[in-house]
């Protein structure tokens, strides 16, 4: 829970320095669609389908590599089902009611500010691959066996594939996804989902004059 904190705390003061730089640095804007489902187990079923909005920012380029950072607003329409029952034990309170109400299927909202550390290899003039870590607050707005509702986190680590045409870089990553509160709340199994995600960047350069 501290790191995470941490982490966020840093990151924000990253981007207020990025900022009061803007005009010696390159940035990009893109959008992301994705879909992802929880890794095979008995217990429960997880699906979503998310939109995000990306803001990139250019810190350093080397011979080989390029480092960004990214924040990326992001919205989650999940479905959830407890398959079972028995993950809800008897010492919990009323837990013959929850055991019914949680098997239920279940829509979930989950809204999301990641904010990411991708670090990128060109490969030619059109081609890069990449892999980014990512953690960010979110609010999920229904309660499930495995956590409440309210605030939590989401952790997500990607790889992914690029192809630059002019201005443009299409984009294909698959990853991983962590959500869970950090302990703030009794529930807190979380999810975990492997997913893929097509989209667009376009790139703004703001070179210094």
């Amino acid at each position: 829970m501290i790191r995470k904190l941490l982490f966020v705390i840093m990151f924000v003061l990253c981007v207020f320095e990025v900022s009061a730089q803007a005009k010696k640095g390159n940035f990009a804007i893109g959008f992301n669609y994705g879909i992802g489902s929880e890794f095979t187990n008995r217990n429960y079923t997880f699906t979503n389908q998310f939109y995000k909005l990306q803001l990139y920012y250019r810190l350093k380029e080397t011979k080989h590599f390029q480092f960004e950072i990214l924040v990326q607003p992001e919205v989650y329409f999940a479905t959830h089902q407890l398959l079972n029952l028995y993950f809800v034990k008897p010492e919990t309170p009323d837990y013959i009611h929850k055991r019914e109400e949680y098997t239920k299927l279940k829509d979930i909202h989950e809204y999301v500010l990641n904010l990411g550390f991708l670090i990128r290899k060109p490969i030619g003039k059109i081609f890069s691959v990449y892999a980014l870590g990512s953690i960010g607050p979110m609010i999920t707005d229904t309660e499930t066996e495995r956590m409440t509702n309210g605030f939590a986190f989401a952790d997500v680590f990607a790889l992914g594939v690029s192809a630059q045409v002019n201005q443009f870089r299409f984009d294909l990553r698959p990853s991983v996804r962590h959500v869970s509160n950090a302990g703030l709340n009794s529930e807190n199994a979380g999810y975990n989902t492997k997913n893929i995600e097509v989209g667009f960047v376009l790139s703004i350069n703001k070179n210094a004059q």
